[in-house]
């Protein structure tokens, strides 16, 4: 495959440097069959020759508080357990899972080779979301993906193109949960409050991650559902919300994060992750939506978290061993390989190889290609021929 062509960066292109430009993926990625799906994602398991081994300024993950240092899987064992102690601490605890959830079918319709349903469920203790369960023929058990964005229909394939993963896995033969912020988008508050908006008590990014997981255990109840095979992707918004889910809840056996912006990164205004429905949550009145600047501070645990000199690469290495795919755009080009290459020390101590990948495109945009390999990287990991 065909990953040396560098395609021009967007936004400010002139400031960019040649290796911050994303590689362009390969067009033929659209036209491979589903049984080379190995073969459809292996390259992008290899950071680029300028990027491998770079580390960047993030600590290492493997550095346990006391400064002494994991090297073997039972060290990383105990470290895993610490960055995720501190990290539940900062954010927030979540409130108990709903492990036997109820869940209402409010709608049945026949599409192609699948039945959809419109479904409700509680995903947090005291709201409920309605969402679509796509359900392909056959009686399984299948492989799952949750799907997650600003609304539950741009998924099923009712929006803008190339963010319907939830239909386009239904036809590859997963069960597709996709689930959405509809009523929260529609206010500009986004995210899920806990126990309210105004006196929030874990983050807001954090609990969309606990709705995620919720809707987990939605599949994982099914019968047509393997509990063992199901996954999790999101693009932008969804990428984030995707991200935290896997990290925080290890119970998504793989992942894919589009174009989230994977790293703190104050200088793109999309990577904004100081903004009061991710990490910068506040009481009301809210900041002004935008970058940081002297006269509009990021407020509330954002600041924190950049004070301590910590980043999201300490969450990413809660998914090790399990693997997870980058489909990067203008938010995460080819240089995002430096938090990576952490996760890929951690898998190298666990004895794992091919469990951190990235492909990059020079647009924010999913495309055909792009999603190709996000459907390849899925029915590798997921589906029992696959692997």
């Amino acid at each position: 495959m065909n990953r040396l062509f560098i395609a021009p960066a967007i936004l400010m292109a002139s400031l960019v440097s040649a290796q911050d430009r994303p590689t362009k993926l390969n067009s033929a990625t659209s036209k491979a069959p589903a049984n080379s799906a190995w073969q459809t994602i292996k390259p992008y398991f290899t950071p680029p020759p300028e990027w491998q081994g770079k580390t960047g300024p993030y600590s290492s993950p493997l550095k346990f508080s006391d400064g002494t240092t994991a090297k073997t899987s039972a060290d990383w064992k105990r470290r895993r357990a610490e960055i995720l102690s501190e990290w539940e601490g900062l954010l927030g605890k979540w409130p108990p899972l709903i492990t036997e959830p109820k869940v209402e079918i409010l709608e049945s319709k026949r599409r192609e080779n699948f039945t959809q349903l419109r479904v409700r469920f509680l995903w947090t203790p005291h709201e409920k979301t309605t969402g679509y369960l796509l359900m392909p023929d056959g009686d399984g058990p299948h492989p799952a993906v949750v799907t997650v964005f600003y609304d539950p229909e741009t998924a099923i394939g009712i929006g803008n193109p190339n963010r319907d993963f939830a239909l386009q896995l239904v036809r590859r033969g997963f069960v597709a949960l996709s689930i959405g912020t509809t009523e929260a988008s529609a206010a500009r508050t986004y995210a899920l409050y806990y126990p309210g908006i105004e006196d929030a008590k874990v983050a807001p990014l954090s609990m969309l991650g606990c709705a995620a997981a919720n809707a987990w255990h939605v599949l994982a109840s099914r019968p047509e559902v393997d509990a063992t095979r199901i996954g999790i992707v999101g693009h932008s918004f969804g990428g984030k919300w995707a991200m935290f889910a896997s990290c925080l809840f290890d119970k998504f056996a793989c992942a894919a994060w589009s174009d989230p912006g994977i790293v703190f990164d104050e200088a793109r205004g999309s990577v904004n992750y100081w903004e009061p429905w991710y990490l910068g949550y506040h009481p009301k009145p809210w900041r002004k939506r935008g970058l940081i600047t002297e006269e509009n501070p990021a407020r509330g645990l954002y600041p924190e978290l950049t004070a301590d000199g910590r980043d999201l690469h300490e969450l990413h290495a809660l998914m090790a061993p399990r693997p997870f795919l980058v489909s990067g755009g203008s938010e995460d080009g080819p240089h995002r390989w430096e938090p990576l290459n952490h996760s890929i020390e951690i898998n190298r101590i666990l004895g794992h190889k091919n469990r951190v990948a990235m492909t990059n495109r020079p647009d924010h945009s999913p495309t055909d290609d792009s999603n190709e390999v996000i459907y390849s990287f899925f029915e590798h990991f997921l589906k029992r021929s696959q692997r």
